[in-house]
């Protein structure tokens, strides 16, 4: 079961009701988002995109923009690389309309998933060359490209670098002093990141700056003489634009490849002052947010920003593929959320990149008639299907692997399905890992060795764990909560023994945490808190949506609804005398066996029968919901005690 915690975080709520004209409730739940001050509220709540930073920020944007800038005065010819899941894709898409709108000679190139793998690779340097390509600007990838770079360089290909993935870097024990690296790490000189902790008192043992491991000192002046250097690995591009380089200046790093790409085109619009890119930066906006969405970046500073006025403009969109993709999905026009952009338009675009090409989801973005969108779009769904069914399949055997392996028991689960369609891997990982909460690496077979992906947990920086077993991979990267690797299946079994070797992680990490926002009953949530909650939207990960707890229900009766009967709605009393609905959407077997283990066999069935009289405190979210015209106040159950 979860471990419930209640928010304490502390302000004068009543003082911010009062500025901001909302409730005591709504004012703590903004404290709960880390908001401290009045003017971190404004920006919350009254944000736009004048309060996003300028992309002048970015380290290397003067550069990448004056290169770019050339190189169409040059007329070379420029080649976009993205990725091939919805963040490559609409990056592709943004700079490819950008440089386009510039009246550049631009053409796009994804990588596929099985054949290419992820990023640059030797083969897509060789096709720019053969293709005459005079410049490679990447997007969403190209930050761990280093030796595919240098080919490029070598055939004298220019290269520029947008990427938004961790940097690879390399620990060495350094032969200056502490001081001189400590000069070296307040000038930024060679990306050090220098850690310089006495020893002494360690009997001779030290902290290393990756993941806090122990190791024996080399020298006996003491780890303030010998610290470790962090040294990042950059490629050898003309630009590189990264947010997570530490010399990078921006004030907020954790963008999607998506913003970076945007926050290019901004500035060639700024310098080339192009009316057309001006006004196409109202469209790339809308692929900026579907990107930082589906990348699942925490919607917090101008990310949220972003998507709300993404999401504005993808209401109203002209793009006939995003459209056709919304038509064919049945979402209402105008009624598009951050929930359908991350649940059901991004999976479409995802999928085929994982059984097909991802070309196919950036003809779909670049389709000029709504025929031709339809027809993609209707392509895409099909694949969305087919990609659903063989995903459960995966879940079903990743779950027997763990059964008949005793992998439950390991801190860091690698789960190997060499059957499994490797461009799934992925989305298993992130389901187990929902359903035990462990970090995940789902392993299958691909066509040069062995392929995976991992999900993470709070608490678990997954690139850096990786980083300290590199030796087992031929390629990897990724970030704190998501990675990709490719490895030999030999090295399996060690993999897995000594990644949950140096792996930290405690009892208590493994079991869910709720943070509850506000504990309230039932009583007090009523339509006119339900509607103010909307200034908070669009929820999402760094901002999710509101969770109230409330104390000793009593669960008089539920019906199951739904075409496979799979939520149901209860009827429960408030401590005060209330009656109330409350719908739930999750596990009823799960909840079924929960009333039947606390209140004796058979009491899930008298529920559904109208017999119950069970006490029980729940966590639940407010919100309205519409149905055949009518719209009422409605709670939601998302946990149960």
């Amino acid at each position: 079961m979860e471990k419930w915690f209640v928010a304490a975080k502390k302000a004068d709520f009543n003082v911010w009701a009062a500025r901001f004209h909302i409730s005591p409730v709504t004012a703590r739940i903004l404290r709960n988002r880390d908001l401290t001050d009045e003017a971190e509220v404004e920006k919350f709540l009254q944000g736009t995109l004048v309060d996003c930073h300028s992309p002048w920020l970015l380290k290397d944007m003067e550069k990448a923009v004056e290169e770019i800038c050339a190189a169409m005065e040059e007329g070379l010819s420029i080649r976009v690389i993205g990725d091939y899941d919805v963040d490559g894709i609409c990056s592709s898409y943004i700079l490819t309309k950008a440089l386009q709108s510039l009246g550049a000679k631009v053409d796009t190139a994804i990588p596929h998933r099985i054949h290419d793998g992820y990023g640059l690779n030797d083969n897509l340097i060789e096709e720019a060359r053969r293709d005459g390509i005079g410049m490679i600007v990447t997007c969403d990838n190209g930050i761990a490209a280093s030796s595919q770079i240098a080919l490029a360089n070598s055939y004298g290909i220019r290269v520029i670098v947008t990427d938004h993935h961790e940097v690879p870097f390399v620990m060495e024990q350094d032969g200056r002093d502490g001081a001189a690296l400590q000069a070296v790490k307040e000038s930024g000189a060679d990306g050090a990141d220098v850690t310089t902790v006495p020893c002494g008192s360690y009997e001779g043992d030290r902290k290393d700056t990756v993941g806090g491991t122990k190791k024996e000192c080399t020298t006996d002046k003491g780890c303030a003489a010998a610290p470790l250097l962090r040294r990042e690995l950059l490629p050898p591009a003309l630009a590189v634009i990264d947010p997570k380089q530490e010399r990078c200046r921006y004030p907020f790093p954790n963008i999607c490849g998506g913003v970076v790409a945007y926050k290019l085109a901004l500035a060639l619009a700024e310098r080339t002052q192009s009316a057309v890119l001006r006004e196409a930066m109202e469209e790339l906006l809308e692929f900026a947010a579907l990107s930082t969405v589906c990348d699942v970046m925490e919607l917090k500073g101008e990310n949220r920003i972003l998507v709300k006025e993404g999401l504005k403009r993808l209401n109203a969109t002209r793009n006939p593929g995003i459209r056709a993709l919304t038509e064919v999905n049945g979402i209402e026009p105008g009624k598009l959320s951050a929930y359908h952009l991350g649940f059901v338009l991004g999976p479409c675009l995802n999928a085929t990149g994982r059984l097909d090409t991802a070309k196919r989801a950036l003809e779909l973005l670049q389709s000029r008639t709504k025929a031709e969108a339809m027809s993609a779009a209707r392509k895409l769904k099909e694949l969305n299907d087919s990609r659903k069914n063989l995903t459960l399949q995966g879940v079903e055997q990743a779950e027997k692997a763990i059964l008949e392996q005793h992998m439950e028991r390991d801190k860091v689960m690698v789960v190997y399905l060499p059957e499994v369609h490797e461009s799934l891997a992925g989305i298993i990982a992130g389901r187990i890992r929902e359903h035990y909460n462990h970090p995940v690496f789902l392993l299958t077979r691909g066509e040069e060795g062995v392929k995976g992906s991992g999900r993470s947990i709070e608490g678990y920086h997954m690139y850096e764990a990786m980083t300290e077993v590199k030796h087992y991979f031929t390629k990897f990267g990724g970030h704190a909560m998501a990675a990709g690797l490719s490895m030999r299946e030999e090295d399996i079994p060690s993999f897995r023994q000594e990644l949950n070797g140096k792996c930290r992680l405690q009892d208590a990490d493994f079991i869910p945490k709720v943070h509850i926002d506000v504990p309230m009953p039932l009583d007090y949530a009523d339509e006119r808190l339900a509607d103010e909650l909307m200034l908070l939207e669009p929820f999402g990960v760094g901002n999710p949506k509101p969770l109230f707890a409330q104390k000793d229900l009593i669960f008089k009766s539920g019906y199951k609804m739904g075409a496979n009967k799979t939520c149901a709605r209860y009827r429960v009393e408030t401590p005060g005398g209330a009656e109330k609905q409350l719908v739930f959407f999750g596990d009823l077997e799960g909840f079924g066996n929960f009333l039947d283990e606390k209140f004796g066999s058979g009491s899930d069935a008298a529920l559904y029968a109208g017999r119950g009289n069970y006490r029980i405190s729940v966590v639940y979210q407010l919100g309205k919901n519409t149905y055949k015209g009518r719209t009422e106040v409605q709670y939601v159950m998302q946990y149960y005690s």
